[in-house]
């Protein structure tokens, strides 16, 4: 039960799998290996979330998606 403003912001499915397991302490080695993509193909998605977003580290990350119950504190 996501709020709709999440929508907002553009990210796809697969960005908001990413930008959860970026925000869980996740490596992109992790990331890719746990998705079976490319290193690469990480990075690219977590630039694109930062330039979508306009967060460019993580810490801004962690709290974008408590602030927007992208995931919560318990997870």
């Amino acid at each position: 039960n996501r709020p709709e403003r999440i929508e907002n912001h553009n990210l796809t499915a697969r960005q908001l799998e990413i930008l959860r397991l970026i925000v869980r302490g996740k490596s992109t080695r992790e990331i890719a290996g746990g998705l079976g993509l490319s290193i690469k193909t990480v990075e690219a998605h977590r630039s694109q979330i930062m330039k979508r977003l306009h967060i460019y580290d993580v810490a801004g990350l962690v709290l974008f998606c408590v602030r927007e119950r992208i995931i919560s504190l318990d997870d």
